[in-house]
């Protein structure tokens, strides 16, 4: 299984995550679904303070992105695998090392995220991990009001 290195985001970095494009209902993901998301993105005041990069450590490429907002210690996250790594098993191991990052580096002690509500492979991945669902809210973005499942985890000691 790969293991990641998390690192801060460079314009490289931004303009290939803002060029992926998902397939399918998964295509709600891509970068440019929203122009607001996708200038946060582009912005390089946020590279290294809330966006990250992922290299995967074999080779060194670029595999994912995770942004993060913090407030006192909780960890807002947001994480992307690239189109081509999704549904091969590889959630854990990522959501593993951003978290790691978030806590390592970034003094992190609980998590918080959203997910849309369709996407029960990445609600899989977060449950495994630890992950409980606290709410479920509609938000406006990408054109419309989508439902997204917000979820929780207090600490990651216990997850190796």
């Amino acid at each position: 299984m790969p293991n990641f290195a998390i690192r801060p985001m460079t314009a490289a970095d931004a303009h290939a995550i803002a060029t992926w494009r998902y397939p399918g209902e998964y295509s709600f993901y891509d970068a440019d679904a929203d122009p607001d998301d996708l200038a946060e993105l582009l912005d390089p005041a946020e590279w290294g303070r809330r966006y990250f990069a992922a290299d995967e450590l074999a080779d060194r490429t670029l595999a994912g992105c995770l942004n993060v907002k913090l407030t006192g210690p909780v960890a807002e996250i947001g994480l992307g695998l690239r189109p081509d790594l999704t549904g091969r098993g590889l959630g854990e191991s990522f959501l593993r090392a951003c978290l790691h990052f978030a806590s390592a580096v970034l003094g992190a002690q609980s998590y918080t995220l959203a997910v849309a509500a369709f996407n029960r492979r990445a609600i899989t991945v977060y449950q495994r991990a630890g992950f409980q669902e606290v709410d479920r809210f509609e938000h406006f973005t990408n054109g419309g009001q989508h439902a997204f499942v917000r979820m929780t985890r207090s600490t990651i000691e216990d997850y190796p």
